[in-house]
């Protein structure tokens, strides 16, 4: 039921999509513009993806906690490395999406909820040393794996903290004060992503950008999405169907888009 609904959601948004001659706004088409479309590629990206095409190679098999929108109660998965890093890493084109995002904003202060083997947290920690990145995961055998990555990276501004988001959530919020970006891909279900977001949405400012993965991983997201981008503190709201990423700014008037990616 959820592929089939992730198939129609699909045909709607190409329908609704649309290329930089249908944006009118001039933030969302220097954002299209100069993010979306910037086709430059920087050297992280190949070591990223080093570490990536090495877990798809990895037959080991690791028993851990699923603590995810697939099961109504905590449950314990034993699967292999690569069946993981398949089904639950970032897409290499979103993560050099978010590589440029985090870039052009600068963001000194980040927080992500859901780092699995830490492939998306390594997108978020190479455009800056200088940033503050903590990363919540619920399994601690795949944090393990995660940290073991980012020290082949080099990355040395990212604090893992393994936990539910509801244990981990409130004091990660409070260390970083403020949020430059948030990434939500962890629990993806409405309640919980709704809850998520609210909580965040106190610790942020009006240059804050907030990302959201897999929008259409079933109705309950695609409804929490809906919600999100009505929320009155949203201005824009920018629809790519893997990913949706919404806005704050004020002297923004409040849109949303669809953009095909």
């Amino acid at each position: 039921m959820k592929l089939l609904y992730r198939i129609q959601a699909y045909f709607f948004y190409l329908l609704r999509s649309f290329h930089l001659h249908g944006i009118h706004s001039p933030f969302v088409y220097l954002f299209v513009n100069e993010i979306i479309r910037d086709k430059n590629k920087y050297y992280a990206f190949d070591l990223i993806e080093g570490i990536r095409a090495k877990l798809m190679l990895s037959n080991q098999e690791i028993s851990y906690t699923d603590y995810g929108a697939k099961f109504k109660k905590p449950q314990v998965q034993k699967r292999s490395i690569a069946s993981i890093a398949k089904s639950s890493s970032q897409k290499s084109k979103y993560g050099e999406l978010i590589f440029k995002l985090v870039k052009n904003i600068e963001a000194k202060t980040i927080l992500e909820l859901g780092t699995s083997f830490g492939i998306g947290t390594a997108y978020l920690a190479k455009p800056s040393n200088k940033s503050k990145i903590i990363s919540l995961e619920g399994a601690a055998e795949i944090a393990k794996i995660a940290i073991l990555n980012h020290q082949k990276l080099d990355i040395e501004n990212v604090d893992i903290r393994v936990g539910e988001f509801d244990q981990t959530l409130k004091q990660a919020l409070n260390d970083l004060k403020k949020v430059d970006i948030v990434y939500f891909d962890g629990n993806h279900q409405k309640e919980a992503t709704l809850s998520y977001f609210k909580q965040c949405l106190a610790f942020s400012k009006e240059d804050s950008v907030f990302i959201f993965d897999d929008i259409y991983w079933s109705k309950g997201m695609a409804e929490a999405w809906k919600e999100i981008c009505k929320h009155p503190a949203v201005s824009v709201s920018i629809d790519l169907y893997k990913i949706g990423i919404v806005f704050f700014k004020q002297d923004q008037a409040k849109e949303n888009f669809t953009v095909y990616h």
